[in-house]
């Protein structure tokens, strides 16, 4: 009888699993639209039951479930306990007990969305191979997790990875959505990005860029885009996000030194354009050794949370 893994990525909008064997391999994916009414009630339920279903249809019973890996957007605690499911309409919860509950005691582990993702890139992503790796994800947000000794770093209060709040603009007077103000997430978000070169087309109101023809529906790849192609203005926009990414991760490094920094997320679609911008930086803070972490660029896509979340219990 055939084992298998579960991994499932929760996300406000959407759940996406996949199914795994022993060694990793992907056998498919799947996903379906997540019902946050009634404060989040059904989304252990329908996830239970699209396992149940998915699995059957796929072994008919001729297959061992050995356990399921769940990433949730929020802190999760070492216990399993998260305080608020962001997005879900969670409050104290305990997702990874009731969804063995659902599941008739099939064993389940939960860890944080961007630690989970993390985890994934580490495993069979960008850090293929790396036990000690950070992944920053640059998306609606910046995310982030970290991974020592092929284990998810969570901290005592499930904070650790919130790379996206360490304050690193002085003089910032926008507050971020987490309440502080000069959050690297207010720069180097797609939101931030937007906002940076709003601030700039305000600013320099004679200055010629092709940013201006966006008006209102400007986008992160639109600045991204223009830049590379050598629109100036979107350029120092560009240049401005990659140097606090770069600090950032120079930070990281002379904390942590991870074997790896995986840059994922939308943003980072971008590609070498901004991936070598972040290393001019990385480079001009990091001067203490040559012997550091390599920066790279993220390969699962939107597929890192469901490795990171299989991972959890295939070990």
């Amino acid at each position: 009888m055939e084992k298998i893994g579960i991994g499932v990525d929760v996300g406000g909008t959407g759940i996406k699993l996949g199914m795994f064997r022993e060694d990793g391999t992907l056998i498919k994916k799947w996903d379906f639209p997540t019902d946050t009414s009634d404060n989040g009630s059904h989304v252990l339920p329908d996830i239970a039951k699209s396992i149940q279903t998915m699995t059957e249809e796929s072994f008919h019973g001729k297959a061992e479930l050995i356990g399921v890996g769940l990433g949730v957007p929020g802190p999760v605690q070492p216990t399993g306990y998260v305080e608020v499911g962001v997005n879900l309409n969670w409050r104290e919860m305990y997702p990874a007990r009731e969804l063995s509950e659902l599941l008739g005691g099939v064993r389940v582990e939960v860890g944080n969305d961007a630690n989970v993702a993390a985890l994934g890139e580490a495993w069979r992503g960008g850090g293929e191979g790396a036990a000690n790796a950070v992944l920053i994800t640059l998306g609606t947000g910046v995310g982030g997790g970290i991974i020592m000794d092929g284990e998810i770093v969570t901290g005592k209060h499930g904070l650790a990875g919130e790379i996206g709040h360490i304050h690193v603009r002085d003089g910032e007077t926008e507050p971020c959505n987490c309440g502080a103000v000069g959050c690297l997430e207010q720069i180097a978000s797609a939101t931030g990005i937007v906002r940076e070169a709003k601030r700039r087309l305000a600013k320099e109101k004679e200055r010629e860029s092709g940013l201006r023809a966006f008006g209102d529906k400007l986008t992160a790849k639109d600045v991204c885009d223009l830049g590379r192609e050598g629109d100036a203005l979107a350029d120092e926009i560009m240049e401005t996000v990659a140097k606090y990414l770069g600090e950032t991760v120079a930070m990281l490094c002379m904390t942590i030194d991870p074997e790896i920094i995986i840059i994922g997320g939308g943003v980072s679609r971008a590609g070498a354009y901004l991936l070598d911008k972040i290393r001019v930086y990385y480079d001009r803070y990091m001067k203490i050794s040559q012997n550091r972490g390599r920066v790279v660029l993220a390969e699962l896509g939107n597929d890192a949370g469901i490795y990171g979340a299989a991972k959890l219990v295939l070990g």
